[in-house]
């Protein structure tokens, strides 16, 4: 396999850049390669798709850091690593969620009574990473995530098929033992996980193989999800029941996917309503024009008036975002800007010549005006 570019150096950062710098530097970028801009350039096509495997990976706090820390092993599971990510799924051998549930009973921070009672599982949070058009219109996207799953060899008891596993005798199947304490105020009693099963009321004689006697396994998933039109950038999704398996047969928590939206070579979005430049030149703002705007829906024409100036803004009514809730839709302002021509010939330098002598104060409305204001400020 080819080796990759070093992210930064495709997006022309420094290692430690900021989230705007990343941002300003993608969105420089692909405007340079966008394909509307080089049709039928593979090579430009090959950039483009560069710069937004860099983005999509240098905009994301987590998986920043595991490019940081580990170089392209640490988000490209094809690289190598002891899991996806190069993390392996579980530290030592021992189930972060099986000790937080042991003690604490989950998140929740209460003791479990039983500690053989179903129990909630967790929730499981994971990213996607969507482009301005997707995001704006919606679409099908398919997500990898990791959750926490039932062992189907054991059927989550964690002991051996045709087995079963045994009342803890030290706890009497309580999870809990009470231990007394010497102090200078007498004898106190305190209550604490008992050591021989780990909190959990029961002991294993014979592990399942599979799953090492935890009765669970941690699995990346990968499924397609609905991407509602309107989602905007940091947002999240719900989907009930994707989340981790609960455990004694529990129900499963909650999967929440955090919405990454690209930024956009041209358009930039304000709640609903989407903005953008539209260059025009010395005489088509002089004289007016009929230009062609792009949309999210496509290009559409628009006349432009004559005598437009630098900064004007005109609006497409119903051109933006349609919102979440399915009720009304954004507009799209465009924002006027005039190129002045450099490089001119002698001729075209001839021809402003002319035009500038016959012009006057009349045909410059803000010229006029500014220079009035200066008469009545100085008195000349």
């Amino acid at each position: 396999m080819a080796d990759k570019r070093d992210y930064y150096e495709v997006l022309g950062v420094q290692k430690g850049a900021s989230e705007d710098d990343i941002k300003k530097a993608f969105r420089k970028k692909a405007k340079m390669y966008h394909p509307d801009l080089h049709p039928d350039d593979k090579e430009a096509e090959k950039n483009f798709k560069e710069v937004n495997e860099a983005y999509e990976v240098l905009s994301d706090k987590d998986k920043k850091a595991r490019y940081d820390q580990f170089g392209h092993a640490g988000v490209d599971p094809s690289y190598g690593g002891g899991g996806p990510g190069g993390y392996s799924a579980y530290t030592g051998g021992f189930d972060v969620d099986d000790i937080l549930n042991s003690f604490f009973g989950g998140f929740g921070g209460r003791r479990q009574s039983n500690p053989n009672a179903p129990r909630r599982g967790t929730d499981v949070e994971t990213v996607c990473t969507v482009s301005f058009e997707e995001a704006a219109k919606g679409c099908k996207k398919k997500i990898s995530f990791q959750r926490i799953e039932n062992c189907d060899e054991c059927d989550g008891s964690g002991a051996r098929r045709g087995t079963v596993p045994k009342t803890c005798p030290a706890c009497g199947g309580s999870g809990q033992v009470k231990v007394n304490s010497r102090t200078p105020f007498g004898v106190v009693q305190t209550t604490r996980a008992c050591e021989n099963c780990g909190g959990k009321g029961r002991t294993i004689d014979n592990p399942c193989p599979r799953c090492d006697g935890k009765g669970r396994i941690r699995r990346t998933q990968e499924e397609t999800f609905d991407i509602p039109a309107g989602i905007d950038d940091g947002q999240r999704l719900s989907v009930q029941g994707r989340g981790n398996a609960g455990i004694n047969h529990g129900p499963a928590g909650d999967l929440y996917i955090a919405v990454n939206v690209r930024p956009h070579p041209i358009f930039e979005r304000r709640g609903n309503d989407v903005y953008c430049e539209l260059p025009l030149t010395f005489v088509q703002a002089c004289l007016g024009a009929e230009v062609v705007v792009p949309t999210l829906d496509g290009k559409v024409s628009y006349n432009i008036k004559e005598g437009t100036q630098p900064g004007d803004r005109f609006r497409l009514k119903g051109r933006g975002i349609p919102s979440l809730n399915g009720r009304g839709k954004g507009d799209q302002y465009v924002t006027v800007t005039v190129e002045v021509p450099k490089n001119l010939t002698k001729r075209q330098k001839e021809l402003l010549m002319e035009f500038d002598g016959n012009s006057s104060e009349k045909n410059y409305a803000n010229r006029k005006g500014f220079f009035n204001k200066l008469k009545e400020l100085f008195g000349e």
